[in-house]
């Protein structure tokens, strides 16, 4: 399984006055009163980004990644009731009537505008969910802003790179849109699939402070400069083998 169900909570990114964080709550309660639907009034929640950020419909070679759906439920249901998910995944069990309120929940993350908010998007291939890849805005200011990914595939599916292929297009939306600074994972080191995962990326293992982290946590790092260099580096190659850009989307 290759996925955030591990990835939980990030590390502390240099703070500054226009971080916005202002909640004395501790992050792992904000984040289960948040998946619960109980959220804070905007305007007790600090500071904002130059604008909100609304989820994208991001289309890549295999897959649609858009907002959740109720229509979503079954499979949302499946996925999440899939032994290999809840392994590592930090959520309680749930019947089909808790899980559908939890996807009732996600169809309303989809805006990224002020500290702690979240995103939260459907992997759709051909048509069925198989998936979710999320970004939870972690600090808001233009020279120290930072989000953190998460990624979550249904385990039949796996070992064929559709959660690579997802990341990868909410890593261009958080650096290329949101333009984050850099953006943080956690996992659990035993999750092999997904600390895997995140270094095929380009993430790198980082020692630094980190809310809610136990010492059986991997906390890694993708800076801005990094994926860029990376992204240039995958396109000189994919140039070479293939001039003919055209047959990339094939």
């Amino acid at each position: 399984m290759t996925h955030s169900k591990a990835l939980r909570h990030p590390t502390t990114w240099p703070a500054s006055e226009s971080s916005g964080r202002a909640s004395p709550l501790p992050r792992r309660l904000r984040d289960a009163l948040a998946s619960a639907g109980i959220r804070r009034p905007r305007f007790t929640r600090g500071a904002r980004t130059e604008r909100p950020f609304d989820a994208p419909v991001l289309r890549t070679a295999r897959l649609v990644l858009r907002p959740h759906r109720m229509s979503d439920a079954d499979a949302w249901f499946e996925l999440q009731s899939d032994p290999e998910v809840s392994r590592f995944l930090p959520w309680p069990r749930r019947d089909r009537r808790l899980s559908a309120r939890h996807l009732h929940d996600r169809t309303g993350h989809t805006r990224l505008w002020q500290t702690n908010d979240f995103l939260a998007l459907a992997i759709e291939k051909d048509g069925r969910l198989i998936g979710d890849v999320s970004l939870h805005l972690r600090a808001v200011g233009p020279a120290d802003r930072s989000v953190e990914i998460g990624w979550v595939l249904d385990p039949s599916e796996a070992g064929n790179g559709y959660a690579t292929e997802a990341a990868r297009a909410m890593l261009e939306f958080a650096f290329g849109v949101v333009k984050a600074r850099g953006v943080t994972a956690v996992t659990d080191r035993r999750n092999i699939p997904s600390v895997a995962l995140a270094k095929r990326l380009g993430f790198v293992e980082v020692q630094a402070p980190h809310a809610g982290a136990t010492p059986a946590d991997a906390v890694f790092l993708l800076a801005r400069g990094a994926h860029e260099a990376a992204v240039a580096l995958e396109g000189e190659s994919l140039h070479r083998a293939a001039p003919d850009r055209g047959t990339r989307h094939r």
